[in-house]
């Protein structure tokens, strides 16, 4: 056993008896050492169910009179992590920011899962490295060291539900959390065997690799949110995507990972697996952002993966967000004008990026304030790139930054504010630039964009 289901193991049977729950009122409440944010906000899903300031001591409380049982998050910017709330339930949280995960604990009824969960996340995160170099195995190896693994944290699930009184919703979100945390490697081996060893296995695997796959489910909502859960299911539908088309498709490049062909046969298979309506909108949109922030794929192929969206899903509940996305990278292809957005200079003027543009090759990149490794980082990478290719001038747009701090920064880090710009509209940039990821440049000739989805780390 690793340290934390050591830790974890100690704690239930420390915790016995501490889980009842003589009414329905629910409160969740503690401290944030050294907090990033003034706020803790409460998601159930995607939706914001409360939020709550922290007092002058760091401390917050949320209370309900009732809830919806099940898996929430709350969220302290920058950093999120689940919780999972039943009618009763009185928990108190403490961490520490600086060793967010590490540091937090739970306590007062209901702590129990939660403290299974965060253990879980923990040792997983343990594991990563070990678990990267078991994709060198052989198949049966392979599954033997993962089974192992999940039956190591099914055996500590073991000793939590004799000790304590877990809920049968409570029981289920625990034995998924182990469930698909650890099948999900298994739907991941093919693809990063080959990639390791550059041996195919797909057609090798032994008959009961998969045996696993009797038990899932595509239609329980208490687990859509469930994070193993979503990113074993993204796993899996890719890896039926792959054997299907390899099986039915002629052209071994139709198959290639994040093209135009790949993408839309994981859309078909999401609409022909999950019935489960949140679960199925949330893996659509997953398909629809992976393909189109990061194929960079003609205006023609673009098209026509948005009409294929919209036949499958054109009630989705993201369909909005999903349109946007496609009109910002519709209008910021090669040969058009770069968009029209205002931001502004450091004394506080307006002026358009076509005005900045409109006598030079430039590069615009961006940072931000809240991020001063990336910004200490762009900095030098914008020293070094002005040096090698002086034909450009480079234009920095700052996101997410509080005007005061903006400019203190400007001052204190010697960039030349002639060529530094502030956005005053985060969302209105964001959409249309596209700005994903944040070491994304946009090269331009005047005001015609020759790259919008340049690098900065990379070519110009």
């Amino acid at each position: 056993m690793n340290k934390h289901l050591l830790y974890l193991s100690l704690f239930f049977l420390a915790a016995c008896g501490s889980n009842e729950k003589p009414n329905s009122n629910v409160h969740f409440s503690g401290e944030i050492v050294n907090p990033t944010s003034n706020q803790v906000v409460l998601y159930k899903g995607d939706e914001i169910i409360d939020s709550a300031k922290l007092d002058d001591n760091n401390r917050f409380l949320f209370t309900f009179d009732s809830i919806s049982e099940g898996l929430y998050h709350f969220n302290h910017d920058p950093e999120v992590q689940y919780i999972f709330l039943e009618n009763g339930d009185s928990i108190v949280i403490r961490l520490n920011t600086v060793d967010f995960d590490e540091s937090l604990i739970f306590s007062g009824r209901g702590e129990e899962v939660n403290n299974f969960l965060l253990e879980l996340f923990l040792a997983n995160e343990e594991e990563a490295l070990k678990i990267r170099s078991y994709y060198w195995l052989e198949p049966e190896e392979f599954a033997q060291k993962i089974d192992s693994l999940k039956a190591d944290k099914l055996a500590v699930l073991d000793d939590l539900k004799s000790e304590s009184e877990l809920s049968e919703k409570e029981e289920k979100i625990a034995f998924a959390s182990v469930f698909y945390t650890y099948n999900m490697y298994k739907e991941g081996y093919p693809f990063r065997h080959r990639r390791r060893t550059k041996n195919e296995v797909v057609d090798e695997l032994p008959d009961n690799f998969y045996d696993y796959r009797s038990e899932i489910t595509f239609n329980d909502n208490d687990l859509t949110y469930l994070r193993p859960y979503y990113n074993f299911v993204k796993n899996h539908v890719g890896n039926l995507s792959y054997v299907h088309c390899s099986n039915d498709c002629d052209d071994d490049e139709l198959i290639a990972r994040n093209n135009l062909h790949f993408s839309k046969h994981k859309l078909h298979i999401i609409d022909s697996l999950v019935a489960e309506k949140e679960l199925k909108d949330n893996l659509f949109r997953n398909v629809a952002f992976d393909y189109l922030l990061k194929v960079h794929d003609s205006e023609e192929n673009n098209e026509q993966f948005i009409n294929g969206f919209h036949e499958l899903s054109s009630n989705n509940r993201h369909i909005e967000e999903i349109n946007t996305l496609y009109e910002g990278i519709k209008n910021i292809q090669p040969n058009k004008t770069i968009p029209g957005i205002q931001v502004l200079d450091f004394d506080g003027n307006k002026i358009s990026l076509p005005e900045i543009a409109s006598d030079n090759n430039t590069v615009f990149y961006f940072w931000s304030g809240i991020d001063r490794k990336h910004f200490e980082n762009i900095k030098k990478r914008i020293d070094k790139l002005s040096e090698e290719k002086p034909k450009y001038n480079y234009v920095g747009i700052n996101i997410k930054t509080e005007e005061g701090h903006w400019k203190a920064l400007l001052e204190s880090s010697g960039l030349d504010p002639k060529n530094q710009y502030r956005a005053p509209n985060f969302d209105e940039l964001t959409k249309a630039l596209i700005v994903y990821p944040l070491n994304k440049c946009i090269v331009t000739k005047k005001e015609v964009i020759v790259d919008a989805f340049a690098n900065v780390y990379g070519p110009l």
